[in-house]
C-alpha cells in the first residue's frame, strides 16, 4: 500500500511529537521532580530510546520513521526522497517538536519547565563548543548509520528487529553524550524546546549544524561503501 503525502507527513509529525514530548518530558520529570541522580541519566536515555523504537516500529511503514531532519537529509543526499517531500517532512518534524514543547509547558509546573528550559539540550560545564560540535557529529553519525543499516539496506534486519536497534542507539548515545551536550542528534528535538522556552544559548547552532554533518557523512558512507553494487570478479 502506498501512503500519500498527508499520511506520511502526519506520521512524521506524530513521531516527532512523541520523541520530543517523551524525551524532553523525561528530563523534566527526572531532573525537575524526582531528582534522583542515580537513575536520572539511564531513565532519560531509555525514555528517548524506547519512544523512538516504538514509533519507528509503529509508523516506519508509512513514512520511513525519520522523525529527525538529519535522517531526512541523509535520505535526500542519497536520493531516497525528493527535495519536495524532504521539505514536507522537515516542516512536519519541526512542527511536531514545537507543539510537543508547548504541551510540556502546559502540563508541567512553570518552575520546573523554566529551570530546565523544557528539556532543551545545552553544553555541559566541562564541554567547549568544539568538543560539543564533534560529539554531536559522531553521535548523529552512529544514529543515521544504524538507520541505513537496518531500515534502508534490503539485507538489513529491519523486518526482524523493527526500530529497536535505532532506539537503542539513541539510548546508548545519550548515556555517553547526555551530560556533555544533551545528546540531541536531532534539530527538531533541540529547537522545539528552545523556541517555546525562548532559550537561545550561544551554542544553539551546534544542534542544527552537527546533526546535518553527521547525518550526511553516515548516509554517504553507508550508501557508497555498503550499498554499492557488487562488481564481477
Amino acid at each position: 500500500m502506498e501512503y500519500d503525502t498527508t499520511q506520511r507527513s502526519l506520521a512524521e509529525f506524530i513521531g516527532s511529537f512523541a520523541l520530543t514530548f517523551i524525551g524532553a518530558g523525561a528530563i523534566l520529570t527526572v531532573d525537575g521532580i524526582v531528582s534522583n541522580p542515580s537513575v536520572g541519566l539511564l531513565a532519560i536515555a531509555l525514555a528517548h530510546g524506547l519512544i523512538l523504537a516504538i514509533f519507528v516500529t509503529a509508523l516506519g511503514h508509512v513514512s520511513g520513521g525519520h522523525f529527525n531532519p538529519a535522517v531526512t537529509l541523509g535520505f535526500l543526499v542519497t536520493r531516497r526522497i525528493s527535495a519536495g517531500m524532504a521539505g514536507v517532512y522537515w516542516v512536519a518534524q519541526f512542527l511536531g517538536g514545537i507543539i510537543a514543547a508547548a504541551c510540556l509547558r502546559v502540563v508541567f509546573d512553570d518552575r520546573v519547565a523554566d529551570e530546565l528550559n523544557l528539556g532543551a539540550p545545552s553544553l555541559g560545564e566541562f564541554t567547549n563548543v568544539g568538543e560539543g560540535l564533534v560529539l554531536e557529529i559522531i553521535l548523529t553519525f552512529f544514529l543515521v548509520f544504524v538507520v541505513f543499516a537496518t531500515a534502508v539496506d534490503p539485507k538489513g534486519a529491519f523486518k526482524m528487529i523493527a526500530g529497536f536497534a535505532i532506539g537503542l542507539t539513541i539510548a546508548a548515545d545519550i548515556i555517553v553524550g547526555g551530560p556533555l551536550t544533551g545528546a540531541a542528534m536531532n534539530p527538531q528535538r533541540a529547537f522545539g524546546p528552545m523556541i517555546v522556552s525562548w532559550t537561545w544559548p550561544s551554542e544553539a547552532w551546534i544542534y542544527l549544524v552537527a546533526p546535518a554533518i553527521g547525518g550526511v557523512l553516515a548516509a554517504l558512507t553507508y550508501h557508497h561503501i555498503f550499498l554499492r553494487k557488487s562488481r564481477s570478479a
